[in-house]
């Protein structure tokens, strides 16, 4: 049922990121080289010891790139955790025909994989940061064609979604109808009316590193947009449990339908989480926590 790991339409190896690197940037091209991370959208070399090579595999996670190049540096020195901001932005090439990126490199680890120790310090942490986010997007922030927008545009997919998890056994003896009427009821709160907010779009564990315990940077911009804060509200059932969620609703002031919906998001995370989860054993711990919270909410 899972759709499985999308085919890179360019073989992006050492030889042709250390090209680029000669080419456009020689004073850092020369420092060791070597692959990291070969994502769904991106792949990721480290670069010497501080810095970071994010390229594009796919056509679709070009202009992910470009949004982080044209944003990061402008939200970077309000927010309180370290970001990705690009230090070099990588022309397309002939041989290479999309934007990339030279970032600075963050220890840790994907708190997906090593979650914060204290997780009510991290709700503490977590809403310190939507708080710092969540300000007015200007008109030309980037579109997200499905990340902060209205669930009614979704309906009908993450349901389809949802059977097709129960038929392939991936919702843990929970029954598709409930699961689906819960899904319909939570994507029924009223919509989100004000002016839209600046959103990461994709704030889950793997998306965020600890270091000695805590969270300590936030990566993976590429769904960056304007919209309906609740999206990055899911958040709360993705990375906290029940205590720390209650805490970090009293520290993000927003109303009971923003939180509705956020747990609408959530839900529907936790079923596209599942779907991977035999290709990525780490993600789909990750939705099998997100939809426990879910249903315990």
């Amino acid at each position: 049922m899972s759709a499985g790991h999308p085919p890179a339409e360019i073989d992006v190896d050492e030889t042709l990121v250390r090209t680029l690197l000669r080419d456009q940037f020689p004073d850092i091209a020369e420092q060791s080289l070597h692959l990291v991370g070969n994502g769904w959208d991106n792949v990721i070399f480290r670069l010497g010891d501080e810095l970071v090579v994010r390229l594009p595999r796919r056509d679709v996670a070009a202009e992910l790139i470009h949004n982080e190049q044209r944003c990061l540096a402008i939200l970077a020195p309000r927010l309180p955790l370290p970001v990705p901001v690009p230090l070099h932005a990588g022309r397309p090439t002939a041989e290479y025909p999309w934007p990339w990126s030279v970032c600075a490199w963050f220890d840790g680890e994907r708190a997906s994989a090593a979650p914060p120790h204290d997780l009510n310090e991290a709700a503490e942490t977590l809403a310190s940061f939507v708080n710092a986010l969540h300000t007015p997007a200007p008109p030309d922030a980037p579109v997200n064609p499905v990340r902060g927008g209205p669930h009614a545009d979704r309906i009908e997919r993450v349901s389809a979604r949802i059977a097709a998890s129960g038929a392939a056994g991936y919702l843990l003896g929970t029954d598709v109808a409930q699961l689906d009427a819960l899904w319909l009821e939570l994507a029924g709160a009223p919509q989100w009316s004000d002016p839209p907010v600046w959103l990461h779009g994709d704030l889950h564990g793997s998306n965020m590193l600890t270091c000695d315990g805590r969270l300590s940077a936030v990566i993976d911009f590429g769904d960056i947009t304007g919209g309906d804060p609740a999206t990055d509200l899911a958040v709360a059932w993705i990375v906290l449990d029940a205590p720390s969620r209650a805490h970090f609703r009293t520290l993000v002031e927003r109303d009971d339908a923003t939180w509705t919906r956020a747990r609408a998001w959530a839900l529907s995370f936790s079923v596209f989480y599942l779907d991977a989860r035999d290709e990525d054993p780490v993600m789909g711990r990750m939705g099998e926590h997100t939809l426990a919270q879910v249903l315990d909410a």
